[in-house]
C-alpha cells in the first residue's frame, strides 16, 4: 500500500498537525518464544489497559477536596476473538489443558506479544505480556436466525505488561 497519499480515507485519519495516525485494525498477535512461537490471526484484541487504583482521604476540618493516594497499579485481562479454530491448533490445545486438566496439571505460562502494524506491516507499538495463560474460554451462543461466524473468546491473566514505542 505504499505511499499514504494513496491510501482510503477510511484507512487513514490526520490529526491536526497533518500527522498520520495508525489504523486499529492492523495488528498482530504472537503466543509463546523461540521456535515453539505461535502466530495466530484474531478478529478482536481488547484489554490493553492500566488504571492506578487510589485509597480517598478526607483531611479533618477540609471539606473542599479529598486526597487521592494512590495504592497500585490495577491491568485488566487481555481478551482475544476470533473464529473457532481447528481442534488441533496449539493455542486451543493450550486452553484445553490450562482449563479442562484441573489444576492437578501445571499451568503452562508464556508470553504474549500485541503489535500495532502500520500499512506495511512494519510495528508502531508493541505490547509484550509476560507469564500469561488461559482464564476463560467462551464460544459464541448458536443461533439459527444468524448468518455469522462462531467466535471464541480467549481471555488472559498475566504477570505484567510492557509497551514499547
Amino acid at each position: 500500500m505504499g505511499d499514504p497519499a494513496a491510501w482510503p480515507a477510511d484507512v487513514v485519519k490526520e490529526d491536526k498537525l497533518g500527522a498520520l495516525l495508525p489504523a486499529a485494525f492492523q495488528f498482530s498477535v504472537s503466543i509463546g518464544s523461540g521456535p515453539a512461537s505461535v502466530d495466530t490471526s484474531f478478529q478482536e484484541v481488547s484489554g490493553l489497559e492500566l488504571t492506578m487504583e487510589v485509597d480517598e482521604l478526607r483531611e479533618g476540618g477540609e471539606n473542599r477536596f479529598m486526597h487521592q493516594l494512590p495504592t497500585g497499579v490495577k491491568q485488566t485481562r487481555l481478551t482475544l476473538k476470533r473464529g473457532i479454530a481447528s481442534t488441533d491448533s496449539p493455542l486451543v490445545g493450550w486452553c484445553k489443558s490450562t482449563l479442562e486438566g484441573g489444576l492437578s496439571v501445571a499451568i503452562k505460562l508464556a508470553p504474549v506479544t500485541v503489535k500495532l502494524l502500520d500499512a506495511t506491516a512494519t510495528p508502531l507499538r508493541t505490547w509484550s505480556f509476560a507469564n500469561a495463560y488461559p482464564v476463560r474460554w467462551e464460544i459464541d451462543s448458536f443461533n439459527s436466525t444468524r448468518n455469522e461466524v462462531a467466535l471464541e473468546t480467549i481471555e488472559l491473566a498475566y504477570q505484567y505488561v510492557q509497551r514499547s514505542d
